[in-house]
Order: C-alpha cells, then structure tokens, then sequence
C-alpha cells in the first residue's frame, strides 16, 4: 500500500477534481505490475497497473492493491470494478472508499458481488492524508486552502513599501526553499494573491523554477486597482479575476462579479463551482490573516529566514504548536494544519 502512495503522488498538479490514486499488482509476494493516474481523463490506476502486468495468466493468483476504492461508473473512462472482475482478479486491498457520490461504496459492493475478497481500512489515515484535496472538496464543497509566506526571524514578511517602490520585496528565505515553493505551486489547482501583492511585487505566480503545470492565478481587485501592465493580467496563464468593476481581459481570463459585500466564503463557493480543488494562497497579509480569521484555511507552511527588518508588515500569527519542523537550508519550515478545519477535525 505504501507503494500505492508512492505511484499516487506523481500524479499530483495533473488530475484536477480526480483524486491521487496509484495501484500495484502482487503475485507470491512479488510485484508484477504497478501504474497511477497521471492526468484528468486518462486511464485510472487499475486500468495502468493491469495492462503493465506481462503475464495476465498471473492475475487470477494474485492481489490488487488500491489506495482509493475503484470506481463503479462510466464517466470518462469505463469502471475499474468491471474490468477488475473481467481480469479474474479474487483479492483486492484498499485503503479509503471513496466518497464521489457516482461510487460512495458501490465499487466495493460491485466487487465483493462479483466473488472477490475486499479487505478495506490498510493504512486508512496515510491514505487520507494523501488525498486530502480531493476528499475535503468532495466531502465539504469547498477547495482545500493552503497558506505559505516567509517572515523574518523577529516576525516581518517585508518591508513597508508603496505600490511600484523600485526596491521590490526583500527575499527572506534561501534559494532552495523558493525552488521548493514553485514545486509546490505545480502540485496545487490554483494560487491566490490579494490586490496590494500584485501591485507591490507584480509577481508571475507560474512555475519556472519547476517542470509542473502552472496553477491557475486568482486575486481579489474588489475596487478596480490593478494595471493592465500586472503580469498576471497578461493572459498567458488561466486565470481569475473577484472584480468589483466592469473589465474586460483577453487571453485565459475570467472574471468574476464581487461587490463590497462579497466575502471569502462566498469566494470558496464560487471557487468550488469551477472546479478548483485546492488553492496555495501566496499573500500578503491581509489576505492570510483573512483566511486565519475566517478558519477557511487547512494548512500553512511558515518559512523562518535569519535577516531581522526591526519594523515592517508583521505577519500572520497562528497560536498552535506546529505539526512539523524542518530545517530548508539556513531557513525553518514550520507546517501547521488547521485542528478546526472540517477534514483535519474528523
């Protein structure tokens, strides 16, 4: 199974709404195939893990291992219950059902009627841990936010700066842990920043320092400020626009109407409706202590640098232990993960 977690996560960035599922085939304790979901609408994990197997005589021998429950339904690709049964397969483990209402036990009930023997509940907390995205957007109809930015060692996340000041952002962390952020904004659905980021930093929010897809971009402009000149405006890159004028933007655009009275839980719903799964939420300030405040957040990851400001923008502040330390370099990463959220409550 925990290879199964393996396979599963090189599918992170690429399956969209599709959960992160990888799958191994076992005959005599020895693995005779293996394969994971690599995009949204391509083969499921059992359909890869399968056709990898050289010998198919093998399948009625031996075990499937699954991380997700297999699902039951045709949507873009046939069932994996059916062909699962097809092949002669008579065991398969699995570690989470999957709550996707077109299968929410079916794909179980389908194979243990087909004659096959379902184990279920192998390392069931690793498995959620890993397809935490998915299950929290399912499961809670809202995408999964998680929170990242990098404070000085006496508590700033920059300077005090106008928008345009020739200066730019003062660089807190190291050279890896800003590769690692763009790892990170290739594993995640979308990027948020709020107005004063992009008029301060003007930033690209794209992954160039990694080979990943880039996230979608979303900020709230609710009066209008930014700049056709803004990089995120450029068109280039899918992005989305909580706007509280009337614009009109060419390329990979969308806008989205936000009045005065439009707040970040209707933000997430609208979010949730075009298939959003996740969002890194990148700044500043006032955005994260937004999200902080309104507990629609699941995880922040807090990078710690050596450089002291004195005075400046103070950053977020969260009251909790963290739930993981490391050291990037010559920077701290301290990973928090929202007790009060709905999934990491369960």
């Amino acid at each position: 199974m925990r290879r199964c977690f393996e396979l599963a996560r090189k599918g992170l960035g690429m399956t969209r709404t599709n959960p992160l599922v990888g799958s191994v085939l076992v005959y005599e304790d020895r693995i005779i195939g293996e394969g994971f979901h690599h995009e949204f609408g391509g083969p499921h994990a059992e359909v890869n893990a399968i056709r990898s197997v050289k010998d198919h005589s093998l399948l009625s021998k031996s075990t499937l291992y699954c991380n997700l429950e297999p699902c039951s339904h045709h949507g873009k690709t046939p069932p994996c219950s059916m062909l699962i049964s097809q092949k002669g397969i008579k065991r398969v483990v699995v570690s989470n059902m999957d709550p996707f209402p077109s299968v929410n036990g079916s794909g179980i009930r389908q194979l243990e009627e087909s004659g096959i023997e379902v184990l279920t509940g192998c390392l069931e907390e690793d498995g959620l841990h890993l397809n935490r995205r998915f299950l929290h957007y399912i499961n809670y109809r809202r995408p999964y936010v998680i929170l990242k930015w990098a404070q000085s060692a006496d508590g700033f996340i920059d300077l005090e700066r106008e928008p345009g000041d020739q200066e730019g952002p003062r660089w807190i962390s190291n050279d890896l842990c800003r590769t690692l952020v763009h790892k990170w904004r290739s594993e995640e659905s979308a990027i948020m920043v709020g107005t004063n980021t992009v008029l301060s930093d003007n930033p690209r929010l794209n992954t160039r320092r990694w080979t990943g897809s880039n996230p979608v971009r979303i900020t709230l402009d609710r009066r209008g400020r930014l700049s056709d000149t803004a990089h995120i405006l450029d068109g280039t890159q899918e992005t989305i626009v909580f706007s509280g004028v009337q614009r009109n933007y060419s390329g990979k655009i969308r806008t989205v109407h936000a009045d005065p009275s439009y707040e970040l839980v209707d933000v997430m719903e609208e979010l949730f409706d075009q298939q959003i799964i996740s969002i890194f939420v990148e700044g500043g300030a006032e955005l994260h202590n937004s999200f902080l405040a309104s507990g629609l957040w699941d995880e922040a990851r807090v990078f710690t640098g050596k450089m002291s400001f004195s005075q400046g923008v103070k950053s977020p502040e969260i009251k909790e232990k963290p739930d993981e330390l490391l050291n990037i370099g010559d920077a701290k990463l301290e990973v928090f993960r929202n007790r009060n959220s709905t999934l990491n409550g369960l």
